[in-house]
């Protein structure tokens, strides 16, 4: 209920706040699940996603957001359920399974699951490799992927910012990609690195940035 009543006022605000660029919204299926894969450039993206999208979109978070005490903690807990956030722990080691476990159960129940292929945001603007979970999603969930490019994110709520700015912003959702039966007979281990390169080059052309080639290591808390 609580999402409810925070996304019936959050969205419109925002929007009318920001006025981002929306583009591709009919490209984002009104039910059933389905995987929204973007690329990842501030701590903002987890709010821009849900609030321009047409739909819920789940977002794992860190879960110290949602172990907070004290008003403070209690706001912040509220604030991030009700953007429909779940809770993870990143620094456990069984975190990775658990996390596609989560997604499997939100997708399973036909919703919208959001994530960055790239695993953490990107500190110089360039679009890293995609690790491939969201193939694992897709195939194993037989969920559509759509592929998401974010611009200007970076600039409304910088690394290292703890407010955002004012800052307008560009969301492109891009064509559905089905893997259907195109990776039947082929290994699992090449049907997810194929799949997950058909969804890194979309988000590419949809976000306009260089592809870095290489993977993106969290040297840092994001």
């Amino acid at each position: 209920m609580f999402y409810r009543v925070l996304h019936s006022v959050v969205p419109p605000l925002a929007r009318a706040v920001w006025r981002p660029r929306i583009e591709g919204l009919h490209h984002v299926p009104r039910s059933g699940p389905v995987i929204l894969a973007s690329n990842h450039l501030s701590f903002i993206d987890s709010v821009v996603i849900p609030v321009t999208a047409p739909r819920k979109v789940v977002f794992l978070a860190k879960s110290d957001y949602f172990t907070g005490t004290g008003l403070r903690g209690s706001a912040q807990r509220a604030w991030f359920e009700g953007l429909g956030m779940l809770p993870v722990d990143r620094d456990d080691p069984r975190a990775a399974l658990a996390s596609l476990d989560v997604a499997l159960e939100v997708l399973g129940r036909g919703e919208a699951f959001g994530l960055y292929p790239e695993g953490t945001r990107s500190r110089d603007g360039r679009l890293y490799r995609g690790r491939t979970g969201v193939a694992h999603l897709a195939l194993t969930a037989g969920a559509p992927v759509v592929p998401v490019g974010l611009v200007g994110t970076d600039r409304l709520q910088p690394v290292g910012s703890s407010w955002p700015r004012l800052a307008r912003v560009t969301v492109r959702f891009g064509e559905p990609i089905v893997a259907g039966d195109r990776f039947a007979g082929m290994s699992s281990g090449r049907a997810r690195r194929e799949l997950t390169d058909e969804v890194m080059s979309a988000v590419a052309a949809l976000s306009g940035q260089q592809e870095a080639g290489a993977y993106n290591e969290r040297t840092a808390p994001a």
